[in-house]
């Protein structure tokens, strides 16, 4: 274990983080087009059409951001943290009650309070593949059914959203007892993108209704 007084010692709870590359590649593109479009209307257009174009952008861009690039979940030996598209939910892992899959990854508390997980898309042709890999390996007679803890380049009959929820699973179930990982669910909304989003719908409908 690392020594805490240690300041180049490696931490001892590092954090495991999961999100969806595709989202990624998606807002990114998104954010690209837009600011091309917006850019252009703001350079070239003429009456109120830079100023809707402005307002336009700032509704448009921190809604894509929260929708593609902002999701993620870490995971550490104490806790799970889930940054959505509007808020951020930590919760210590003795507050956790289930982690379920179905067509979308969620995560319910003890007090029975549901939160999705954005960063982990349920994908339901990951899982098709998953599964005829799975039928293949068992009419190959592979006793592993295709996935081998100890051959990393075997391929899993897992998908991969499904896989990271059994990882999650796992560290809840071997770490609710501990002391470290006891606490109560905290949950703070994103007003880095509520705040200009909103301003920017209001300018949007105040250009709009000016004749």
């Amino acid at each position: 274990m690392s020594d805490p007084r240690d300041p180049v010692a490696e931490p001892v709870y590092k954090d495991r983080t999961y999100r969806s590359p595709a989202g990624i590649a998606g807002g990114v593109l998104l954010l690209a087009l837009g600011a091309w479009l917006g850019i252009d209307a703001v350079i070239r257009g003429e009456g109120r059409t830079p100023w809707l174009a402005l307002a336009g952008l700032l509704l448009a861009v921190p809604l894509v951001v929260a929708f593609t690039v902002r999701p993620v979940v870490y995971a550490n030996d104490d806790r799970l943290r889930i940054r959505n598209p509007f808020r951020t939910i930590t919760l210590p892992w003795a507050s956790v009650a289930t982690l379920r899959s179905g067509y979308s990854n969620e995560v319910l508390t003890n007090a029975g309070t549901k939160f999705q997980l954005w960063a982990i898309p349920v994908s339901l042709r990951g899982r098709k593949r998953a599964a005829r890999r799975q039928s293949q390996a068992v009419a190959a007679g592979d006793p592993t059914n295709g996935r081998s803890f100890h051959d990393p380049t075997t391929p899993s009959t897992r998908s991969a959203g499904d896989q990271s929820m059994d990882d999650l699973r796992d560290l809840a179930e071997r770490r609710a007892a501990e002391e470290s990982a006891q606490g109560e669910p905290v949950v703070r909304w994103a007003y880095e993108i509520l705040a200009p989003s909103v301003a920017g719908a209001v300018l949007l409908v105040v250009l709009l209704a000016v004749t």
